[in-house]
């Protein structure tokens, strides 16, 4: 019997983008599988429904009052998912363009392997061989997560290998673990509530797993301001600024406490990121540029998966 997944996305002004990603997901491979894709319109003004309706009428768009970030509008299709009984549902950004294979090899995995959580290797669309943001791992000295800058396709292991946390890019959740774990928190990371919540499904003795076989194409990130370089008045701005904001002081806080391994960790990573910035010394800038990293099959060698 053929395996069901919701597919969710949220979007907001970006019509062109989101009509990519739902063309991508026209041609993926549905062998056994059945796709239906659900899309949360956050009061778009660039005609984005109309053209969704127009040109994809399977799609069901679940409209808002233009008052969500990324974490409330997730999770507001994941709750109009859990309405189809899926038995999976997989969160997705609308700047994503899915390998034809990606979506079943996903589920394929996840079926393999009882009770994970699936991401995919994320690539970067204009340098299709770099990895990005892929299998980040937390650490006090970094303070918090420490996100890879030099990782290509070849340099991930070749079968699907255990994480600490899934950036939220693309992530096949079962939604049993859903159930079991609740939606993502919207009140304290309304722009990133990824960072917190695989980790907490992985509390509740969820694995997570990178399987390799399944690769989406993501637009690059833009380098936000450089906090060093701001003004006195514009950092006070950017740290007490809306939680939203790349350089808010909550947005640290939330982020690094909801991933940590525990409370105490996550509360003692505060104050060391925030040192390290202050000596420009973080893992999301420059700095990290310059670092020798090893390959990830090297460094996560012993969670790759046994069959």
């Amino acid at each position: 019997m053929a395996k069901t997944v919701e597919i969710v996305m949220p979007v907001f002004n970006r019509r062109e983008l989101t009509l990519q990603c739902l063309r991508s997901l026209s041609r993926v491979d549905r062998t056994g599988i059945t796709i239906h894709v659900i899309v949360v319109d956050d009061a778009s003004t660039d005609g984005t429904a109309e053209a969704i309706i127009q040109q994809f009428p399977d799609v069901e768009i679940v409209p808002t009052k233009g008052n969500l970030w990324y974490t409330a509008g997730t999770n507001r299709g994941i709750t109009a998912a859990l309405k189809h009984e899926p038995d999976y549902i997989l969160c997705c950004n609308d700047d994503s363009i899915f390998e034809e294979k990606c979506v079943r090899n996903m589920v394929e995995c996840a079926e393999k392997y009882t009770r994970s959580v699936v991401g995919a290797v994320l690539l970067d669309w204009a340098m299709p061989h770099k990895v990005r943001q892929v299998a980040p791992q937390w650490r006090l000295a970094a303070g918090g997560l420490r996100h890879w800058r030099k990782q290509t396709v070849w340099t991930i292991p070749n079968k699907p290998w255990e994480v600490e946390i899934i950036v939220g890019n693309c992530v096949l959740y079962p939604a049993a673990a859903i159930r079991e774990s609740g939606l993502m928190d919207e009140k304290r990371l309304v722009q990133y509530g990824d960072a917190e919540y695989t980790p907490r499904m992985r509390r509740k003795k969820w694995r997570l797993l990178i399987e390799p076989k399944a690769r989406v194409f993501c637009e690059p990130n833009v380098a936000p301001a450089r906090f060093r370089h701001m003004s006195f008045g514009k950092k006070i701005k950017e740290l007490f600024s809306h939680s939203g904001q790349q350089h808010s002081l909550r947005r640290r806080i939330h982020m690094t406490l909801g991933s940590a391994p525990n409370l105490l960790q996550g509360i003692a990573a505060v104050p060391v990121f925030f040192a390290r910035a202050a000596l420009g010394k973080t893992y999301e800038g420059s700095w990290a540029d310059r670092l020798v990293e090893k390959p990830l099959s090297e460094t996560f060698a012993d969670t790759v998966v046994k069959d």
